[in-house]
């Protein structure tokens, strides 16, 4: 038996990790643009990157790399270091080689404007500035925010029966470019449990796919994209049940706040869809309607025109059938299997639960036993004007 239970600290809550966030110049008006994380022992590493092929320079760097340990990552905000070439990965190695003597295997991750090289000055500059010594996760939270609203950090302690315990802790950025491949994000998780790297891998990929990769805010998936998940071994602590429970929590968490951060969103929208052939087809399902255009306007707009649902259910590309389907607004059934039920009361009714900042779209294809959760947001007139100007 264990106990999960909040913390404070993010990424610093586990043994042996200290962050901050600085300015190096990057941003406006002295914003906190850069970040590291440091640990004071070597980790292993898993990781989950993106599946766009314009993959920007940090990620093949890292891949670059192959089997290694590391126990510091610097990332920066305003440039993401994509689409710079080999001088794109030949910038991170210098902008690395001032790291401090205590780094062992360096690591750079960046978001921001594509096509631009790195200001290398100005981040060499900025990491003389950096005290390896600090623990303020929440600096280094704000440091790394694009468009963000809001940071957006956790961190879980598990504890056992015998007095064991280890920490999960985890920070993550995006707002913007999120899309069920994984999102425009930044994650960076770090935890003191005694875990072998190909188990937490293993993990990692796992609970990616129900959590990072079933997020969407815009449909648009970043050259920037990664999950980084850091573990030192000091509470010499582990059992994977559950680490694999935590994690999760944490990562549901972040990437429901990052829907919920959506540029301009108001409203994270859950779409549960269950009685697909398998789950494969659920997920179709679930990510068409949480990438959906038509239906995303239709939340802004606060219309419970479930037609919009049922469209989106049908050109999916899965097995689907009107007489087999049903469609729910939290528990008000709007359609149900054939049956049309949307009068003037049933509207007004749905119309109330379209008002609220968090509700659930379920959709039952009454197919078979195949399921899926996805999260989305609306889309309205604050999107358009964040990304018309956003390199200004």
């Amino acid at each position: 038996m264990y106990k999960i239970e909040e913390v404070s600290n993010g990424v610093c809550a586990s043994q042996g990790f200290y962050a901050d966030g600085i300015s190096a110049g990057l941003k406006a008006n002295a914003a906190k643009d850069m970040a590291f994380i440091y640990s004071d022992a070597e980790c292993k590493i898993a990781s989950v990157f993106t599946t766009n092929k314009m993959t920007a320079a940090p990620i093949r760097h890292f891949r670059a790399k192959g089997e290694f340990k590391t126990n510091f990552v610097l990332i920066n905000a305003k440039n993401a270091n994509a689409m710079t070439g080999k001088a794109g990965i030949k910038d991170i190695d210098e902008i690395l080689s001032h790291c401090s003597e205590d780094v062992i295997n360096p690591l750079m991750s960046s978001t921001g404007v594509i096509g631009v090289r790195l200001p290398k000055q100005k981040i060499i500059d900025g990491m003389r500035l950096f005290d390896l010594s600090v623990k303020n996760p929440n600096a280094a939270a704000n440091a790394i925010m694009t468009t963000d609203t809001f940071s957006k950090e956790k961190a879980f302690k598990i504890t056992f029966e015998d007095g064991s315990s280890f920490i999960i802790g985890a920070m993550a950025k995006g707002a913007g470019m999120i899309n069920p491949a994984m999102a425009t994000m930044l994650c960076f998780i770090t935890t003191d449990a005694l875990v072998s790297k190909d188990e937490m891998q293993e993990i990692l990929d796992e609970v990616t796919l129900t959590t990072f990769n079933a997020a969407s805010v815009d449909g648009d998936t970043s050259t920037n994209d990664t999950v980084m998940l850091l573990a030192n071994a000091k509470s010499k602590t582990y059992q994977r049940e559950a680490f694999k429970e935590a994690l999760h929590k944490i990562m549901l968490f972040l990437a429901q706040e990052m829907v919920r951060d959506g540029e301009g969103a108001t409203k994270l929208v859950t779409y549960k869809v269950t009685g697909a052939k398998d789950n494969k087809e659920a997920e179709k399902v679930a990510k068409a309607l949480s990438d959906s255009l038509l239906v995303k306007t239709a939340l802004y707009g606060e219309d419970p025109n479930w037609g919009r649902i049922a469209s989106t259910v049908g050109a999916a590309g899965v097995e689907a059938n009107e007489e087999t389907l049903s469609i729910s607004f939290n528990d008000l059934c709007v359609y149900d299997k054939g049956q049309l039920l949307f009068d003037g009361t049933m509207e007004e009714k749905a119309s109330q639960v379209m008002k609220l900042d968090r509700f659930t779209i379920s959709c039952d294809l009454g197919i078979a036993n195949g399921v899926f959760t996805s999260y989305g947001c609306d889309l309205g007139h604050e999107y358009v004007k964040i990304n018309a100007d956003y390199r200004t």
